[in-house]
């Protein structure tokens, strides 16, 4: 147990759980963007959706695709699919013992990556600003994953 304290008292803990607590936030405020883009958008997912919408016209035309949401969704869905490997990894990777500073560029270059990633889909940015983005904090996770299977065999 006094180890678990240690862990959690230490310093690349605390600047883990921050940048973490950052990315999920603001994969978490991507849903609301969603509501948003579809409301304004009056581009519903479901017929009950609908009442939301102030039209008087026929509600079923608002059950529709639209390409502004979807670009929404996609950016919530990359964030999925890149925050939670961040923060199972990251988790394992303070356990390692790393170094203060490389931790914090680890941290900081994956947070910055995110947020520059948001930016370059939703507004949107040419091409390649997206997938270099998206690369940066992929190889920034990577390399928090070989930290952690470099200590585990060498245990």
């Amino acid at each position: 147990m006094a180890e678990l304290t240690h862990m959690i008292d230490s310093e690349v803990f605390l600047a883990f759980s921050t940048y973490a607590t950052i990315v999920v936030l603001k994969m978490m405020l991507m849903s609301p963007m969603t509501g948003y883009f579809r409301i304004t958008r009056k581009a519903f997912a479901n017929q009950e959706d609908t009442s939301l919408a102030s039209s008087t016209g026929d509600k079923k035309k608002l059950v529709r695709v639209d390409p502004d949401v979807e670009r929404v969704r996609r950016c919530h869905q990359n964030d999925l699919e890149n925050i939670i490997p961040f923060v199972v990894i990251g988790l394992l990777y303070t356990l390692t013992g790393p170094d203060l500073s490389t931790a914090l560029l680890h941290f900081r270059v994956f947070v910055g990556s995110r947020l520059f990633h948001t930016v370059a889909y939703i507004l949107p940015l040419p091409q390649p600003s997206r997938a270099v983005t998206f690369l940066i904090g992929l190889v920034t996770t990577s390399s928090m994953a070989s930290r952690v299977l470099m200590t585990a065999l060498y245990l």
